[in-house]
């Protein structure tokens, strides 16, 4: 194409004139337009992935320590220091795993990945979430519940994978390192101990899926999730290297360990037998035997080899969690006001008030939201209209409110 006569600045990478693109950036001695900037930038993004530079940049020295660690879900987290412990070491022995494949060391350390087993409301997910915050690896948090075997109304094991590399932005390295926390594990425990004549789609047949990543396989992924199907460009994904975090409330395991901690309550040495049991927190006491009794099938198990648990909330961990954390509920809803230029405080009856209420309902910390949120719903409808610039939540303001709400759908029978 002829150049115009009059165009006397052009690209020096294309040779295109000023009035052939829509930007035409100057520099010392010479042009570049926005069409060669967009190829410049595509290169070295290509350029850094096939390099590797993509990858963390992280050594042994700049590694977060586990204490380090736990100190970052201490500001998070309250309490559940058992589980905090665990979740930071097993993280740290990731990174160093990492670090020591680039080293090429002839001994291979194995992965850790972890089961944290604890009630509804504890702060499992929350850990997940927290301990997100820190890494400098590809994080997903997936759900077990939608999980069905290949064929069946659901989605396949492999999507777990297509979401890492949506998080590592289909950068098949980052994802290859990355950590995954399945929650609601417990939800696809085998129903019954007895074989069924019908297929347990949602079971067993999930967990013999979850093996070969959890174990270690190369993979072939469909990118954008969904069913499988020929036409479909798939990626290889190697899990060798993904440590994978399991949570779940496991309903009703505490009776699988009391039947196991009674066992030997025969006769005469009954009494004696019973003594130091903590009746009140039997999950601490958890074994991989009482996961097996609970439906998972003992091949899990073998490849979940850390097993922690999370104690229940008690009334004074529930007021802690509800003002301590640096993103606690209070902190919230006081900065939702503080943009509408509204003080928000509250009294301590208050706070007490609130926790009995999620006490009542047996909901846990998760519970804590719903309360405040009946509570403050009227006062963030009206305020952010009016000329108030204070607002302070006695114990009768909130009770007058909650009472007021139709606030019944909370409670559990």
């Amino acid at each position: 194409m002829a150049k115009k006569a009059n165009s006397s600045n052009h690209c020096s990478f294309c040779g295109r004139s000023e009035q052939e693109v829509n930007l035409l950036i100057s520099g010392m001695t010479g042009y570049i337009c926005d069409m060669c900037t967009e190829q410049a930038h595509e290169i070295v993004n290509d350029s850094f992935k096939s390099s590797g530079k993509s990858d963390m940049d992280i050594t042994l020295s700049t590694l977060p320590k586990p204490a380090q660690i736990k100190e970052f879900l201490d500001q998070y987290v309250i309490k559940q220091e058992n589980a905090k412990r665990f979740l930071s070491v097993s993280v740290y022995n990731h990174y160093k795993r990492i670090l020591q494949k680039n080293l090429k060391d002839e001994i291979e350390i194995e992965k850790s990945n972890i089961i944290m087993v604890g009630a509804t409301g504890t702060g499992k997910t929350l850990l997940a979430r927290t301990i997100a915050k820190l890494l400098h690896v590809p994080f997903t948090i997936v759900d077990a519940t939608v999980l069905t075997e290949a064929g069946y109304v659901g989605e396949d094991i492999e999507s777990i994978l297509t979401r890492l590399l949506q998080v590592a932005d289909y950068d098949v390295n980052a994802a290859e390192r990355g950590i995954v926390f399945i929650d609601e594990i417990d939800k696809i425990a085998r129903k019954s101990d007895n074989p069924s004549i019908t297929r347990d789609v949602s079971g067993e047949g999930v967990q013999q899926g979850l093996l070969k990543l959890l174990e270690g396989s190369v993979v072939n992924v469909p990118p954008q999730g969904g069913r499988k199907h020929p036409e479909q460009r798939m990626i290889a994904v190697n899990t060798k290297n993904i440590l994978f975090i399991c949570g779940g409330a496991f309903d009703g395991i505490e009776k699988k360990i009391a039947q196991r901690l009674n066992t030997r309550v025969v006769g005469y040495a009954a009494s004696n037998d019973k003594v130091n049991i903590d009746r009140n927190n039997l999950m601490k006491y958890i074994t991989p035997l009482d996961l097996k009794s609970f439906g998972l099938i003992p091949e899990i198990i073998g490849r979940l080899p850390i097993l922690t648990y999370l104690e229940p909330l008690d009334r004074d961990a529930l007021l802690r969690i509800l003002v301590e954390p640096k993103n606690s509920i209070i902190k919230q809803y006081q900065k939702l006001f503080e943009m509408d230029g509204v003080t928000l405080t509250f009294e301590q009856e208050a706070y007490e008030y609130i926790v009995d209420k999620a006490i009542e309902f047996k909901l846990g910390a998760r519970g804590l939201r719903s309360i405040v949120e009946a509570i403050m719903i009227d006062a963030m409808f009206t305020l952010p209209s009016e000329e108030k610039k204070k607002l302070h939540v006695t114990h009768q303001y909130a009770l007058q409110q909650l009472e007021s709400s139709d606030h019944h759908h909370l409670r559990v029978a």
